[in-house]
């Protein structure tokens, strides 16, 4: 049910980008604040756990969980329905004849971008709510501390109260739940994606976009008020297990025993703490494979953080989609490799050599597809001002000026807004009064905005200079090529993780026996606070510096990113990944 929760999380993250207007960076603040809320508990945890009733600390986790996820639900009922900016005021009246004249009524729009002093900007933006997703930070924090105490005490519990020969079995059960959780939690986000955020209390006729466009918001409060419920179940039977059980493995004097020298060696070993910390970090195989951990586990959480965003903005696709076939091949294909790459090492019966050449081999093999994914790509969407020309010539520069042509001056239109229209030849405007629409058709989603000298510009005479509500899909053989980028993502994931458990058994077998346990929490806490935490904020900070038009916010401040330089955003998260998948190979050598 974590993962289920988790997954969920990294799949609604561009809903909640759109919802409240924020950047990729602070995004990346938001989902790290789970990681935030695990380190200030886990030590705690780790230490006094087994000395309460394991089982209702489980089930106090799993609450705390529950609140959290109904947390970051409660600003969707505070914030009051969501307005997508447009440039045009869409009638409300779906059986309405007027037209709209987008050229005419933007005449004080250009004016009106400008005169909005400070204070009524800040007015606005309190009676928005914008700082609602401070609420998401929180309730995301809160799951982080309720997720603590579930794994280690846990898998403990198991361990102390099965027999030998079936926990390995049991631990078996529950990862294997862990690995089922991100898929169902991956196909929730993509189903909810599509579903309209305000559903229920706005007609959908008179919505003007739908889930392709990059300013739809779908249901992204419902998932978190459905994983917080599954959470909230799945903690009753908790609260009724015993402190312990019938143990089947040890007797109860042997446990007593081994408390009890645990317990007059705690003055021992808290003394002999330094010097085991010390010989730990002098182990360079151990040092290196923390490292190779600390890079990979980087470039991961960045990675699937931002994925969808990347498919969405590359190849065209909705966030849905993009959301789905994560969930439906990237993941399988993920628990799939980690278990080939045990049974290769028992099937071959590998030692730590030999581990260590199949991670090294795994890590090669990823990289070398990652490589290929570079230049596996899909051209710049065609929007007239940003990527090319009101001729459709590609343009290195963009700003402000660019937007504005000799086809629209006389509709002294705004720059600011992003309502963008498809153009018969295949050219998308940022908005109909940018590309200089005279009158209008339609109502809703069948809107169609007519005389646009824009179009003219590029059209023969005679032939149809109308444009249509939307961005204009891919051109060329970019279904083609997203199709060769899944299977390298999808090959790729499983190579990678094949290394994953025979560079695990390198690690474990590079440790002295007394340091194992303390190789082990050290490895956790120095990969999850520098691997889980850092990297959602500069992968979003990176990936801000691609934006190429920002929308606007109703109080006029800057709101999410609308469109990407796909090249530069590629590049960018490409690279930054190069880097991650050379590390593995590089530092796990025998």
């Amino acid at each position: 049910y974590t993962s289920f929760c988790g997954s969920y999380v990294k799949s609604s993250v561009t809903q909640i980008e759109r919802r409240f207007d924020i950047p990729s960076s602070l995004i990346g603040v938001i989902d790290g604040s789970f990681e935030i809320g695990n380190l200030l508990v886990i030590a705690f945890v780790s230490y006094f756990g087994a000395k309460f009733h394991r089982p209702r600390l489980i089930a106090v986790g799993c609450l705390i969980m529950a609140v959290g996820s109904f947390l970051m639900a409660l600003p969707h009922f505070f914030q009051g329905p969501y307005k997508y900016e447009t440039s045009v005021s869409h009638s409300k009246n779906v059986n309405s004849t007027e037209s709209i004249l987008p050229c005419m009524t933007n005449h004080s729009m250009a004016a009106a971008d400008e005169t909005i002093d400070l204070k009524t900007q800040t007015d606005c933006e309190k009676t928005a709510g914008s700082y609602m997703w401070f609420y998401v930070l929180v309730g995301n924090l809160l799951r982080g501390i309720g997720e603590t105490p579930i794994m280690p005490l846990g898998v403990s519990y198991v361990d102390d109260f099965s027999r030998e020969e079936n926990t390995p079995f049991y631990l078996a059960c529950i990862h294997t739940v862990g690995i089922l959780g991100p898929m169902f939690g991956y196909m929730l986000g993509s189903f909810l994606a599509k579903i309209y955020v305000d559903i229920g209390s706005v007609d959908l006729d008179t919505l003007t976009i739908t889930y392709k466009d990059s300013r739809w918001v779908g249901a992204w409060w419902l998932g978190f008020i459905v994983t917080g419920a599954v959470v909230l179940l799945s903690s009753i039977p908790f609260w009724f297990l015993p402190k312990s059980l019938p143990n089947q493995l040890r007797s109860r004097s042997w446990l007593k025993v081994s408390r009890n020298f645990g317990d007059s060696k705690h003055e021992e070993i808290s003394h002999d703490f330094i010097p085991s910390l010390r010989r730990l970090f002098n182990n360079s195989i151990y040092s290196m494979m923390i490292l190779t951990y600390l890079v990979a586990v980087n470039g991961f959480i960045g990675l699937i953080t931002f994925k969808p965003k990347y498919m969405e903005q590359i190849y065209g696709h909705s966030a849905s989609k993009s959301i789905f076939l994560i969930g439906i091949l990237n993941l399988p294909a993920v628990a799939l490799g980690i278990i080939t790459g045990g049974f290769v090492l028992k099937r071959f019966k590998l030692g730590v050599v030999g581990a260590a050449r199949v991670s090294i081999a795994s890590s090669f093999g990823s990289l070398c597809l990652l490589c290929i994914q570079i230049f596996v790509r899909c051209e710049n969407a065609e929007v007239a001002g940003l990527t090319v020309s009101y001729q459709g010539v590609p343009q290195v520069s963009y700003n402000q000026q660019t937007l504005l042509s000799q086809c629209n001056m006389g509709c002294s239109c705004s720059t600011k807004h992003w309502d963008p229209v498809c153009s018969y030849n295949g050219l998308t405007y940022t908005s109909p009064c940018l590309a200089g629409c005279q009158t209008s058709t339609g109502t809703g989603k069948e809107m169609v905005f007519h005389n646009c000298t824009c179009v003219g510009e590029m059209m023969t005479p005679g032939m149809n200079m109308s444009v249509e509500l939307g961005q204009c899909p891919r051109k060329g053989d970019c279904d083609y090529m997203f199709k060769i980028y899944m299977t390298l993502s999808v090959v790729g994931s499983f190579i990678s993780a094949c290394g994953g458990t025979p560079g695990y058994i390198v690690l474990l077998r590079s440790i002295q026996q007394d340091l194992k346990s303390l190789a082990l929490g050290m490895q956790t806490l120095i990969v999850r606070t520098l691997g889980g935490i850092p990297p959602p904020i500069y992968f979003g900070a990176l990936i801000d510096r691609t934006c190429l038009k920002w929308g606007t916010k109703l109080c006029g401040g800057r709101g999410a990113c609308r469109i990407y330089d796909s090249d530069s955003f590629r590049y960018k998260l490409q690279d930054t990944n190069l880097e991650v998948f050379y590390s593995p190979s590089k530092h796990t050598r025998p």
